[in-house]
């Protein structure tokens, strides 16, 4: 069910608010790839991958076992942090979540071509119909 007129007038008024108002919050959303925020989180956990392993053998080295068992929980929070961003930025956890969701019924997304770039308005749109679909 796509929006009235007056929805849409309405939608376009609060994007203009939010851009005037916010411009670099409202550029965060008018970015052509999400997966670009997701690469970013994991290149992060990889680093801190890497600082925790740095703690752990620290603490293995110099024999501080408060600093070896910080570093292991370094590793695992960010290893944790980067197989999720992996996840969504893949989309396998999306699939997982739908398959195990019997209240969705199995549709064919919407073709979109890689790299265009979608304004907040027509985001929520598909939003919008993503519920209304659903119900």
């Amino acid at each position: 069910m796509p929006l009235s007129e007056h929805e849409q007038q309405l939608l376009d008024q609060i994007e203009q608010a939010l851009y005037a108002e916010d411009p670099k919050f409202a550029s965060i959303y008018r970015g052509s790839d999400v997966r670009t925020h997701y690469r970013r989180r994991v290149v992060r956990a990889s680093v801190g991958v890497v600082a925790g392993l740095g703690m752990l053998l620290a603490g293995v080295i110099v024999p501080l076992i408060p600093l070896g068992v910080a570093g292991f929980v370094v590793m695992l929070a960010a290893a944790s942090f980067g197989v999720a961003s992996w996840q969504r930025m893949t989309g396998h956890r999306a699939t997982a979540v739908r398959e195990r969701t019997p209240s969705r019924r199995s549709r064919p997304r919407e073709a979109s071509v890689q790299g265009e770039k979608r304004s907040v308005v027509q985001r929520l749109e598909d939003r919008w119909q993503r519920r209304q679909d659903d119900r």
